[in-house]
């Protein structure tokens, strides 16, 4: 997987670097913990890449609340 450009995921984010993290964070714990991929993936990428594509794609987004 390609680096992905950190602009791609801000708007995701609310344009906050520090919520794009977190949200990162949690998404990759969740595929930790088992949670399916939501984009196609091989084995041999690792959790955060899984999340940081998940979220450029926009299948991940901050919930507000």
């Amino acid at each position: 997987m390609e680096n992905i450009p950190i602009e791609e995921m801000l708007d995701k984010a609310g344009n906050s670097v520090y919520k794009l993290v977190m949200l990162a964070a949690k998404r990759t714990l969740e595929l930790v913990e088992g949670k399916p991929s939501l984009v196609p993936a091989n084995s041999s990428l690792k959790p955060l890449s899984i999340a940081l594509e998940e979220i450029r794609q926009g299948k991940v987004r901050l919930k507000e609340k």
